[in-house]
Parts: structure tokens; sequence; C-alpha cells
């Protein structure tokens, strides 16, 4: 049997003003698919299963529609325009033995040339991984695609989220710095890994109503 061709169906979202990229992996392959379920939003991060919405509907008291309607695209598009925030997701294509949605049954993975695309982007100096250096999470695949350029990532701070920086080569001897951050992954999926966390665990103990969306709004306001 053929591997599943998981194909991105979005592409970048990206404009000059933005100051910051989102940059994940690919959405389930039912948005490949074209088989969204009731509660999917057509747009990038739009799974009825995903947290990225949710948290910034809390952070930011948007009132969002989560349905498959033009209505709540357009929301979301306004919003990340006000924000100045672009997404970028990293991956273009990949192949699957098996069709789900996990980082890691991905292989083949053909990756998006970011560091072309922030050529034309020069205000954007920070990119919002939705995942960490776990294989073939965001930050992961960005190393790999820092490598093949000659460049690597510079550790920040090594507590969750950790962050990291590079210099993106620029005309001359111009230089952009730009800091990158692996926040916990916006994924149903990763709830287990959070609830693992030394500094989730302490936060659980001190107030039991603490849950794992919680401990993701407070991370995610600082960087958003």
């Amino acid at each position: 049997m053929a591997p599943f061709q998981h194909i991105h169906p979005y592409g970048p979202f990206l404009f000059d003003s933005a100051e910051k990229w989102i940059v994940g992996t690919l959405p389930p392959p039912r948005f490949t698919q074209g088989m969204l379920r009731p509660g999917d939003v057509d747009f990038c991060y739009g799974s009825r299963d995903g947290q990225l919405w949710p948290i910034l509907n809390e952070i930011f008291e948007l009132d969002l529609a989560f349905e498959t309607t033009a209505v709540a695209i357009d929301q979301r598009k306004r919003f990340l325009r006000q924000r100045g925030i672009g997404i970028c997701d990293i991956v273009d294509r990949a192949e699957r033995d098996r069709i789900d949605a996990s980082d890691l049954g991905m292989k083949n993975i053909e990756l998006r040339d970011l560091l072309s695309l922030l050529k034309h982007y020069p205000k954007v100096t920070q990119l919002l991984f939705t995942g960490g250096n776990s294989k073939n999470g965001p930050e992961y695949l960005f190393r790999r695609h820092l490598k093949e350029k000659g460049l690597h990532l510079e550790r920040i701070s090594d507590s969750v989220p950790r962050i990291h920086q590079f210099f993106m080569p620029g005309a001359g001897s111009a230089e952009r710095l730009i800091t990158t951050v692996s926040l916990t992954a916006p994924s149903g999926s990763a709830n287990r890994a959070v609830g693992g966390l030394p500094e989730y665990k302490a936060r659980k103990a001190t107030d039991p109503k603490f849950t794992t969306l919680d401990f993701r709004v407070e991370q995610y306001r600082r960087f958003f």
C-alpha cells in the first residue's frame, strides 16, 4: 500500500507588518483530504481538537466562532493582522504509513525554505514554534533547516518554553537577530507531557483546579 501523501493545505499567511511568525508542522490529514468535521475551521490550526485558537481566544477575549464558516476564518485573519503575527509552518509535505496527525509518523519530509522567506519580511524578529525539539517537532525541523544553511541555534533559556536565537545573514555585513520560542504544543496529545512538567505539577499542587489549558494560556500570554 502506497504511503499517504500529507500535503499542507494552506500556504504561509504572511504580510509586511508582521513581527513574529507561528511555526508548526502539518494540520491533521483530514484537512488535506478536505474532510473537515463540525467545529473545524478551514484555516491554519483550525482543528476542533487543537488548542491554539482556544488559548488565544482566552488571552485576548476574542469571542471567536469555532465553526466551518468564512466568518470564523476572517476573525482569525483579522486578529493576526492586528497583532502583527504571521503563520509559516515549516513542513510543506510528508508521507505517512498511518493516516494520523503525529509528527513522529512523518517521513520523507519536505521543508519550506523559511530562511529564504524571512529575507522578504525584514520586520520578523521572533519565531514561535508550536512544539519543541522532539523528533520531527518544529524546533527539531528548523534546526535541520538551519544546519543545511550552515547556521545554528544559540541557547538563551533551557527552561520551558525553551528560547534560542540565531543571526539571519543579510546583505553585506547586515545581520538580523531572530529569537525562537519553543512553546508547549497546543495539541490534546501533548497533555500527558504537560502533566509531567515540574512547573505544571507545582501549580497544580497549589491550585487543584489548574488545568493543562491554563498552563498554556499563562505561557503563551508572555509571547503573544
